[in-house]
């Protein structure tokens, strides 16, 4: 046997670190954490500090045999997981499960996966750091505590099956408050004037006014005096600029960016940067520092100089802004500055070639701008009203050769050029006109500046917001979607040679894309626990609470200690909780119901929004029920709109001699017919309240052509096993349990020894669970 054992976390990063490695080393990946807090009840022993009870997953325990087996036979065994708290608590955990002797354990710890740094890491070992493991610790059972502890009054309190959790519910909190901007905003209209001006030479340029007009009557009578007025250059300044190159990518700065310029979503980016750091492409992913190490610095340097010359190249190196900065990593970076690219998948490139281009460029030089403001004066216009011109040129592209940072601000324009000005100079105006606009409501969050936010407030640290974003999308508090605006008329008044043209137009405005919308679940939800439980829901609280971790991971706080100032308040309130608070179900009455007069109430059922009609307290007639419909809130929705919702069943005809009904159930809107359900999708254009019989029966015959298509083959030995077509691919189907038809294999000529033999091979060697954020 191997006379070194090295454990990594992914199997990825294992067969590339067994390259580096000569034969006295085996690596082997525990494929992420290999034990965790029982999931059978709270598993924290509150009586004995808190104590946690640990178990090995269940997928994990023939691994752990064979691990234990090479680390008997071994002389060293290295645990060389990821450098951060995370990693080293996974390092801790196979320890103790292992049974490591102190004196046969080594732990090492890179940045990068290349040969000099995995060599230098076998030259550098050291013991595990507890208190690293101790903050993770502390993170696990607070998160468990406020879990088990919070949702068992959701349940009682809001509706059943809700969970909650720390951070997460603190997230929800940020984008309910932002939707209440959003919906509170009262939009005011202003006219903005922009006029285009020709110089002496005949070259066109742009300017708008230093102020704006509150109606229209006043941007008309400032026309007027433009109509009546010669133009000419009061003010010229000209004067040189710089503009600096950002920092090296972070991990939450990563996630902006990949956001806005590549598409990605948080966890996307995570899981492709993963991909690329086990590759030994880039440097360690999860990091809050844009320091870089001096080697970087150097073979950025090299690589400037070799593509662009040495006048393009400025070492420089960035200090962390960032509030207690985790652990001390470096920037995220290419691992060899001389790779501009590399040969993988698409998605990998591209994060790359991002990755690349920030970190180059912050080691370029500046770019030098020479920028130009030009003030034009109206010969009968008040002194103070203004045009103004901006340019910029370019004298020297530094780092703008390679990199161009993005920004969340949609309306930001970029100067261009002006021709040359002189003060005192007469321009001609060619137009000038008055547009009415419309002030804007804060913007809804994407997951890209929820990330900016909860970093800029200290909630959640890198390895925390992927997976925080993930949880609260499927937990259905909130969705990420995109939303149609709608048309708006606007004026614009022109003055072209000597005359005012008044015109109505319309634009589209308010539509969304890609932004977080809370949904009506987790706005009652997010009220119920700001008003009982704003200890958990105070963003300073969050952050506090993340800074105490940091303490824990210094050595200068206890975990426990911690954990016992926080629970035993926290305890005392959940009992009040249950035992004095009434149900929560964001109720809204809308009106009434003309037919029965009864009350019409918007409210969250046992099923999600609904509408009803009655009172259910009034027990001589039980209320009437209606199921919201998708893009419904009961935040937003009228009294007409909810007694539309009453129409529903509805009676479409019959086709083969039985009746269709349209409808709308838990899982959306539907047809029934024959027993059978189709579901009215998003994308198809059809609408319960509208759908006809013709447009329903062609629903029918599509999800009748598509389960026959489905269908490859089936087994008289076994009724309930089936080989299906699905999303990606054949496979085979027994009750709810799927089976992988292995390469090569023909979906359609194999027997049914073949298939029993597949099932059985497959439920004797279950696939390891995939993991690719930590939580």
């Amino acid at each position: 046997m191997s006379k070194n054992l090295v454990i990594v976390e992914s199997p990825a990063k294992a067969k590339t670190i067994e390259g580096y490695l000569g034969k006295d080393f085996v690596v082997k990946s525990s494929f992420g954490h290999v034990r965790d807090l029982s999931k059978k009840g709270i598993s924290i022993d509150i009586e004995k500090n808190f104590e946690p009870h640990y178990e090995v997953d269940d997928d994990k325990k023939k691994l752990i045999a064979e691990l234990k087996k090479l680390a008997e036979s071994a002389e060293v065994v290295w645990l060389a997981t990821d450098e951060d708290r995370e990693g080293e608590a996974i390092s801790w955990h196979l320890k103790e499960t292992l049974k490591l002797p102190d004196h046969r354990t080594k732990r090492i710890t890179f940045n990068e996966i290349t040969k000099t740094a995995i060599l230098k890491a076998i030259d550098n070992p050291r013991t595990i750091n507890l208190p690293l493991v101790e903050a993770q610790q502390a993170r696990r059972i607070l998160d468990r505590l406020v879990g088990f502890e919070l949702s068992p009054v959701l349940w009682k309190k809001v509706k059943p099956s809700l969970s909650a959790g720390r951070v997460q519910s603190v997230s929800v909190r940020l984008l309910v408050e932002r939707e209440r901007e959003v919906l509170n905003f009262v939009s005011e209209s202003y006219f903005r004037v922009a006029a285009r001006f020709l110089n002496s030479a005949n070259q066109g340029f742009k300017a708008e006014l230093n102020k704006r007009f509150e109606g229209e009557d006043e941007a008309r009578a400032f026309l007027e005096k433009c109509a009546a007025s010669s133009f000419s250059v009061s003010e010229l300044e000209v004067k040189p600029a710089k503009k600096s190159p950002a920092a090296p990518f972070t991990t939450s700065t990563l996630q902006q960016e990949a956001s806005r310029k590549l598409g990605f979503s948080v966890a996307r980016t995570m899981q492709v940067a993963q991909q690329l750091y086990e590759s030994g492409y880039i440097t360690y992913m999860r990091t809050d520092s844009v320091n870089l190490s001096q080697t970087a610095i150097d073979g950025a340097k090299a690589a400037i100089t070799s593509a662009y010359g040495s006048e393009y190249s400025n070492p420089r190196n960035f200090n962390t802004k960032s509030k207690g900065a985790q652990e001390a990593h470096e920037a995220i970076r290419p691992t060899d500055f001389s790779r501009s690219s590399i040969q993988a998948e698409n998605a990998q490139q591209r994060l790359y070639d991002l990755i690349w281009k920030r970190s180059i460029a912050s080691q370029m030089a500046d770019a030098q701008l020479e920028k130009t403001v030009a003030r034009i004066k109206g010969s009968q216009t008040d002194p103070k009203d203004l045009f103004v011109a901006n340019g910029e040129v370019i004298k020297f592209e530094g780092f703008l050769k390679v990199y161009i940072e993005s920004t969340d601000d949609e309306s930001e324009e970029q100067s261009g050029m002006l021709p040359r000005l002189q003060t005192g100079e007469t321009v001609a105006p060619q137009e000038i006109s008055a547009t009415q606009r419309f002030t804007h409501h804060p913007p809804r969050y994407t997951e890209a500046s929820l990330v900016k936010k909860l970093e800029e407030l200290g909630i959640g640290r890198p390895s925390t917001y992927a997976p925080t974003i993930s949880t609260i999308q499927k937990r259905g508090y909130v969705v990420k979607e995109d939303r149609e605006g709608s048309t708006r008329g606007y004026v614009q008044l022109t003055l072209a040679k000597g005359q005012i043209a008044r015109e109505d137009k319309s634009e589209n405005t308010g539509a969304e894309k890609n932004k977080l919308f809370p949904t009506d679940i987790g706005i009652v939800v997010n009220d119920f626990l700001v008003e009982h439980f704003g200890q958990i829901m105070d963003f300073n609280f969050t952050a506090k609470v993340e800074k105490e971790f940091d303490d824990i991971a210094d050595g200068n706080l206890r975990w426990n200690e911690m954990i016992s100032k926080f629970y035993s308040p926290f305890h005392l309130t959940v009992e009040n909780t249950i035992n004095t608070t009434s149900k929560a179900t964001g109720e809204r009455e809308l009106g009434v119901d003309p037919v029965s007069g009864k009350k019409v109430i918007a409210r969250i059922g046992r099923y999600g929004p609904m509408v009803m009609i009655g009172d259910p307290e009034d027990e001589s007639e039980k209320p009437r029920f209606a199921s919201l419909q998708a893009g419904q809130s009961i935040n937003s929705i009228t009294l007409e709109q909810a007694l539309d919702l009453f129409k529903l069943p509805r009676q479409l005809g019959e086709f083969e001699e039985k009746p269709i009904v349209a409808n709308v159930g838990r899982f959306g809107p539907y047809i029934q017919h024959n027993s059978k359900f189709v579901s009215i999708t998003k994308g198809s254009g059809l609408d319960p309240m509208t759908i006809n019989l013709e447009q329903a029966i062609e629903l029918i015959m599509q999800k009748r052509e598509a389960d026959n298509n489905k269908l490859i083959k089936s087994f008289v030995e076994d009724a309930e096993v089936q080989i299906l077509n699905g999303r990606w691919g054949p496979y085979i189907a027994k009750g709810k349990t799927n089976y992988k038809i292995p390469k090569g294999k023909d979906a359609a000529t194999l027997s049914w020894e073949e298939v029993a033999q597949i099932m059985t091979e497959a439920d004797k060697n279950p696939a390891p669970k995939k993991r690719f954020a930590k939580k």
